[in-house]
């Protein structure tokens, strides 16, 4: 099939999704969102391993502000993109992310809702969405399960980006080299050794033992709130007409 925001390849068993938007920095739009769904739902009973990657650039630099002013704010909201998460983090399958670049706000809940996060030695990462009166609301249930309460919250407040080699001591990242192809094909010979059935199981007990479905009700609502806020809406608008971050005349 092709896809507009996304490169799609599959290689018995592995599933390699790329996000594809080079002229909007691979930020996340509802088509996205809906072509990733639908992908995984596609290979989730033939693909033993799905792999994320982004541009060598920018790995995904979360939501498109131009989108939601050219909408008035009216996308379709927060919770097809958590149940995206939630198929990346509970699904039949182990999940991969690697990143090269830059991860920010919506991107860094694809980096937390992974099995694995690889990363090459350009990675960054950083939520921003603070400086515009916003909330990483429904990346928070995925980055504290991975990293703790206490990182997570200092990542949110500073908003400035980290490099891998801090990530990776976060444990947000669980391995980085110079390049990380490499690093991302010796991980992938070993896990092709992993049956379908033994991934289902383990994927089903962690899900017991960490439900993140409980958070969705709160995240999303938190969400809403933050997005239609006027006060919101307009620094956004400011910042995509001119470049400029709210404290900047």
């Amino acid at each position: 099939m092709n896809y507009d925001t996304i490169k799609v390849r599959f290689q018995s068993p592995v599933c390699f999704i790329q996000f594809f938007r080079p002229q909007a920095n691979n930020t996340i739009n509802d088509l996205l969102v809906e072509e990733c769904l639908s992908v995984l739902s596609q290979y989730e009973d033939t693909a033993t391993i799905i792999v994320l990657e982004g541009l060598p650039e920018v790995f995904c630099f979360g939501a498109d502000f131009e989108a939601t002013i050219n909408n008035n704010g009216k996308v379709k909201g927060p919770e097809p993109l958590y149940d995206l998460w939630l198929k990346l983090a509970q699904g039949p399958f182990i999940s991969i992310a690697y990143v090269r670049g830059k991860a920010n706000a919506g991107g860094i809940g694809f980096v937390a809702a992974c099995d694995i996060v690889i990363a090459d030695e350009t990675a960054q990462f950083s939520l921003s969405e603070l400086l515009f009166g916003l909330l990483p609301a429904c990346v928070m249930p995925f980055l504290v399960r991975r990293i703790g309460f206490q990182k997570a919250q200092y990542l949110t407040l500073m908003t400035r980006p980290v490099p891998v080699h801090q990530a990776h001591a976060w444990g947000l990242v669980d391995a980085y080299d110079a390049t990380g192809d490499t690093l991302l094909r010796t991980h992938l010979l070993r896990l092709r050794y992993l049956s379908k059935q033994g991934i289902v199981r383990y994927k089903h007990l962690m899900r017991s033992l960490y439900d993140l479905s409980q958070s969705k009700s709160l995240a999303i609502e938190a969400n809403k709130e933050v997005f239609s806020d006027t006060e919101n809406l307009q620094r956004i608008e400011r910042y995509v007409k001119t470049g400029l971050f709210p404290w900047e005349h």
